[in-house]
C-alpha cells in the first residue's frame, strides 16, 4: 500500500457531526480524495490524561464527552473497529516508552465528529492515542517523530483539535463575530512557521507571546498538531485543505502533511 498522508483537522463545535457546512462539506472531500486507508491512528484533543495510552479494543464505543447538546448529537454512533494490531505496533513504536493498552475508553468526540464525514460508512479501523498532560510540548513531538513509520504501514493518522482554541470568548448562540485579532494573528504565525517547515516555534508555543497564550489557554487542543508535523518527511508540502474561524475564536484550519 502506497504511503498515508497525515492531517490536523480543526474539529470544533461538536455539532459539526451533525452538519453540513463548509468544514463538514471539505473533511467529506478529503475524504474522497484519499486512497482507503488500512487503519487510522487518531490523536484527539478530548483524550488527555496523565500516562499514554492507546485503544486496544475490537469494537471501540462511540463516547459523547459533552453535555447541553441535542438529544441527537447524543444518540449518534460511529461504529468503526478497532484494531488491536495497531495498538501493539504503537506500542512497538514508542517502546520503551510505558503504553497501556486500553480496553475502556473508544472514541470521543474530536475523532468521530470529523471521521463520521471522511468515512462516512465507518469501516475503517480507528485506534487513539492518548495526550499524556504531564509532559511539555516537546515530549508530544518526540512521539509523533517516533510514530513516523506508520505512514509507509499504510496508517492514516489525524490529530484532532484546535490551532486556536479559546471557550471563554467563544461567542456561544450570538450572531457569528468577526475573528478576534488575536486568533487572527497566531493562526497567521502559525501557517507561516509550518509553511517554512520551522518546527521549533511551534513546539515552543507559548513563547510566542499573548496571541498564544490567548489562542491556546490550555494545551490539549493545541498538542494534536505537534504530533501530525512531527512527520513531516523531506519533500512533504504543508497545504491547509480547510480554513474558517468559528465563534470569533475557534480556528478550524486543517494541515496536510504530503
Amino acid at each position: 500500500m502506497s504511503a498515508c498522508l497525515r492531517f490536523f483537522l480543526g474539529h470544533g463545535n461538536p455539532m459539526n457531526a451533525l452538519a453540513d457546512n463548509a468544514f463538514t462539506q471539505a473533511w467529506a472531500a478529503i475524504g474522497r480524495s484519499l486512497s482507503r486507508p488500512k487503519a487510522i491512528l487518531a490523536v484527539s484533543a478530548h483524550w488527555y490524561i496523565p500516562e499514554v495510552a492507546v485503544t486496544a479494543m475490537d469494537r471501540p464505543r462511540t463516547i459523547h464527552d459533552f453535555g447541553g447538546f441535542p438529544k441527537e448529537l447524543f444518540a449518534y454512533r460511529y461504529p468503526a473497529p478497532g484494531d488491536v494490531g495497531l495498538a501493539k505496533r504503537v506500542k512497538l513504536l514508542l517502546a520503551p516508552l510505558p503504553v497501556r493498552e486500553d480496553s475502556e475508553w473508544g472514541l470521543d468526540h474530536g475523532t468521530w465528529s470529523v471521521l463520521c464525514h471522511v468515512y462516512p460508512g465507518a469501516d475503517v479501523p480507528v485506534v487513539q492515542l492518548s495526550i499524556d498532560g504531564n509532559q511539555p510540548p516537546q515530549f508530544h513531538y518526540d512521539l509523533g517523530k517516533k510514530l513516523a513509520p506508520l505512514r509507509e504501514d499504510g496508517v492514516l493518522v489525524i490529530g484532532s483539535g484546535n490551532i486556536v482554541h479559546n471557550l471563554q470568548t467563544y461567542a456561544w448562540g450570538r450572531n457569528v463575530p468577526e475573528p478576534y485579532d488575536w486568533a487572527m494573528r497566531f493562526e497567521t504565525k502559525a501557517r507561516e512557521l509550518l509553511l517554512a517547515g520551522d518546527h521549533q516555534p511551534l513546539i515552543d508555543y507559548e513563547k510566542l507571546g499573548r496571541d498564544a497564550m490567548m489562542s491556546a489557554p490550555t494545551p490539549e487542543h493545541y498538542l494534536p498538531l505537534l504530533y501530525v508535523i512531527a512527520m513531516q518527511g523531506d519533500g512533504d508540502k504543508i497545504s491547509f485543505p480547510v480554513e474558517g474561524i468559528e465563534g470569533g475564536s475557534i480556528s478550524m484550519l486543517s494541515v496536510q502533511v504530503g
